[in-house]
Order: structure tokens, then sequence, then C-alpha cells
């Protein structure tokens, strides 16, 4: 069955969480969480698989607990009654350290990574096409949560584009406050390449960005450019044949200095997907990395409301543009 169409990114989204899986789950459907598990509040929490709102009928319950040494309950819950447990002896998860959660849909079990490692397998005891719903509750705190639909690879296959936005609750004292302008997202077939488009009003403190896709396993470099007329206010650079991303100003057909330091690692990979957030504020450009913050990037064309275009290109699969 084809995968019609690709669920957009929730960023920052509260807690307890809930949404509607569109599609369903179907074969090949990755979901990647993000977040912090808090030293406050209980010792648990729970995503949940499942059909509509009720938690009736859950296929999949994946439930990490810290007590007594720490281990997970995996279990199946068919109108309204749980049945046999299934517990796994390891606590793959840290009270206060940020972590990457996936589930991939295969057609005999759930597979579950943390933190890119293999974590179990989960056999399924109902038919997964029954799940419409994910559900997230307990002690922590999300950065991101993304569905990857199946038929992203091979690399040279067009990508599948968005066709929904989600609206991003703030609270007081977040990176990435809502803009003030409703953002335009882009619902075509497939992202061309390369990819122009405008930003409505120009930028502003407090409009922000966000680019989503996939790096296909032999990419070099790809870039993101925030441009004002000819010039490139903001040049964003991954380059995978040097391990490096280089940030840089170019002013009549003239590059600046570059920018190459980060504070961790090359946080772009080959064969991964990511998502870039640009906050715009008075002073810098702040730009977050799959809901991380990554660096903060000075204005060097002040003439803001100028800067009014994005264009992407390169080595890369745009999944989500939201300008």
């Amino acid at each position: 069955m084809a995968f019609c169409s690709t669920q957009g990114p929730y960023l920052s989204p509260v807690v307890p969480f809930s949404t509607l899986i569109q599609g369903g789950l179907q074969e090949g459907l990755q979901i990647t969480i993000q977040g912090t598990v808090l030293h406050s509040g209980t010792s648990r929490f729970v995503v949940n698989l499942q059909t509509g709102f009720s938690e009736n009928d859950i296929a999949f319950h994946f439930n990490p607990r810290f007590e007594d040494g720490g281990y997970v309950v995996c279990n199946t819950k068919q109108k309204g009654c749980w049945g046999p447990e299934e517990r796994k002896m390891q606590m793959p998860f840290q009270k206060g350290v940020p972590f990457e959660l996936c589930f991939l849909v295969q057609r005999s079990d759930f597979k579950v990574t943390v933190n890119k490692n293999f974590f179990l397998h989960y056999m399924h005891r109902v038919p997964f096409h029954l799940v419409d719903t994910l559900s997230v509750t307990g002690s922590l705190m999300l950065s991101y949560i993304n569905f990857q639909p199946p038929g992203m690879w091979p690399a040279q296959q067009a990508p599948i584009a968005q066709t929904v936005i989600h609206t991003v609750h703030s609270t007081p004292g977040q990176m990435f406050p809502n803009p003030g302008i409703p953002p335009m997202v882009y619902p075509s077939p497939a992202y061309p390449m390369p990819f122009f488009t405008t930003i409505p009003g120009g930028l502003y403190p407090s409009k922000s960005i966000i680019v989503s896709g996939t790096v296909p396993p032999n990419a070099k470099r790809f870039h993101i450019n925030l441009r004002a007329g000819s010039d490139i206010a903001f040049h964003l650079n991954p380059r995978f044949d040097e391990n490096v991303v280089v940030r840089n100003t170019q002013v009549r057909g003239s590059w600046g200095s570059e920018e190459r330091s980060l504070p961790r690692k090359m946080p772009f990979s080959r064969g991964q997907s990511f998502l870039v957030w640009i906050m715009c504020e008075g002073h810098c450009l702040k730009v977050a990395m799959d809901g991380q913050h990554l660096f903060e990037y000075a204005h060097r064309l002040k003439n803001l409301p100028a800067i009014n275009s994005l264009e992407v290109a390169g080595d890369v699969q745009l999944t989500h543009v939201q300008t």
C-alpha cells in the first residue's frame, strides 16, 4: 500500500501528547521521538501506538520504568485487557540526558532503537494497520517527533513532500516562539532541487524557518541559503567530504570569512534525516538541529526585511519546508 502523505514534524510538543498518524501504521514507517527524561515527577514514561484516543486498544505499549534498577515493559491491550508483559531488564535512558527513540514498523514486529543502537523487537500481537494514534505521557520533555514514511529510500527516489503543518505550542523562555505571521507550507508532490521559495515579510525578530529532509548515503555537500536579492545573507553548508558545517555571507559576489566551529561534532549524518530550525533575533540567527541549539550567526546584512528568499540545493532530499 502506498503511503500517500507525510506527517510534519512536531517541535517541542507539550506532554501529555497524542496525535493521529496520517494513513495509519504501514510497513517501513519510522517514528522518531527526541526528548529528555525529567529528574522530577514520576519514574516512568509511556509511548503507546494505539487505536483511537481511548487507550482500550494499544498495539504496542512501550514503558520505561526507572525503579528497581531500571527496566522496560512492553505489552498489548485489547478491548481494555492487558496481555502478558514482556520485560527488558535494561534501561537505555538516563534522567536529564537527551535521547532519540525510534520505532520502525516491520512486517512481523516493531524494531526499537535508542540513540541509534538496537534495543528490542516486539512481535505484533494485533495487525499493525489498526494503529492510527501515537500517545506519549510521563515525566519527560519532548523536543521533536517525526514520521519518516516508507519508500524514502533508495536515495535517488523523489522525496514525498509535506502536506500539513502543525502549530508549535511554546511556553515562556523557549528558544523558538511561534512566528507572528502564518507560515507558508508547500504541498507539492515532490520538492524540486534546487528548491527556491519566498520568505513572506522577510526576516524580523521572532521569525522562524524550518527545513527538514534526508541526506543520501553518498552525499558530499548541500546548502541552505537565506538570500537578499543576489546577496546571500546566510549560507549554511554541511560538507560531508570535510566533516564540517560552514557558515558564511556573500555580498556582491564576494564571500566573507567562514565560520566553522561547533560546540559538538558534525550534527548531520549521511543516510539520516534532519530538521534545521533557524530563528531570527535582532542581532543574530539562532540555529537548532533536531531540537538542540547548535550555534548563533551574527547578522552581517542588517536590512532584515530584504532577506526574503530561501534556497536549498545539493545532496539532500527535502521532506518539509516552512517559511
